[in-house]
């Protein structure tokens, strides 16, 4: 299945527009004087609320979250770090044009160089072209690794659009240079789906998650609604959907 049609499905069961098609439904079972269109919207209405809740949003982004750990001050030894790509700011003007990455990506990136540093183990970084664009992202990785964090960076792999992708490919990239042991970078809250896919296709895998989900404190305005929250719900359905569907495939992913 394409990146493009992947994206189409998820964008049906991911709010915000999962959360319109309920509201949709409500409005027509209403016209039709349903007895149940009330209770419906009702629960619709609920559920928008929730995904719109830092409260609820970040408790459920610790649900994930709690599945990794830190990796300390005295980490394994691994014998080179992956880092995974996450998107592409493209044609920013403020770099003449040029696509970047993402500010998003950049959280990844600047814990992959402190690790870098701390360790001394090669980098790998990793991302395709799933929109067709000229330039890979893992290319763009490099680059700003490179160029802004002072870090070199060994290999790129440019041809995954997923997950699984990025694992698959970057294995067979490591594999040739004998390094199945890794340090495998990426957000707290997408670590237990890409470690598990990771080592499903053969590695073994020193998490390295960053970007937990924190708080100074709770307040009355964690408990109002919120544009941003909606990211947060949307990041935690795709990883369960993510989750649920690499369970479902698991017979598709053989260790090499």
């Amino acid at each position: 299945m394409s990146w493009f049609l992947t994206n189409v499905l998820a964008a049906f069961l991911l709010p915000p527009f999962s959360l319109l098609l309920l509201f949709a439904l409500g409005m027509i079972m209403l016209a039709r004087r349903n007895r149940w269109a009330k209770p419906f919207l009702l629960v619709t209405l609920c559920l928008t609320w929730v995904a719109c809740t830092p409260y609820f949003t970040e408790g459920a982004m610790h649900l994930l979250e709690v599945r990794t750990t830190p990796l300390g001050d005295k980490p394994a030894t691994a014998e080179a770090i992956v880092i995974l790509g996450g998107g592409t700011y493209f044609r920013a003007p403020e770099y003449a044009g040029n696509d970047t990455t993402t500010g998003f990506v950049l959280e990844r990136l600047r814990y992959g160089a402190k690790l870098q540093r701390e360790t001394g183990k090669p980098i790998l970084v990793t991302g395709g072209k799933p929109l067709g664009n000229s330039i890979a992202e893992a290319t763009i990785l490099k680059s700003t690794l490179e160029q802004e964090f002072h870090v070199p960076v060994r290999w790129t792999e440019e041809a995954s659009n997923n997950t699984y992708e990025n694992a698959l490919y970057s294995l067979q990239i490591l594999q040739k240079a004998g390094i199945n042991k890794i340090y495998l970078v990426t957000h707290a809250w997408h670590m237990p789906r890409a470690a598990e896919v990771f080592r499903k296709v053969g590695f073994e895998v020193i998490e390295a998650p960053t970007s937990f989900t924190t708080r100074y404190e709770i307040n009355l305005l964690t408990f109002l609604p919120q544009a941003e929250s909606l990211q947060g719900s949307k990041i935690v359905i795709h990883e369960v959907i993510g989750l649920l569907w690499y369970q479902l495939k698991s017979g598709f992913i053989k260790p090499s």
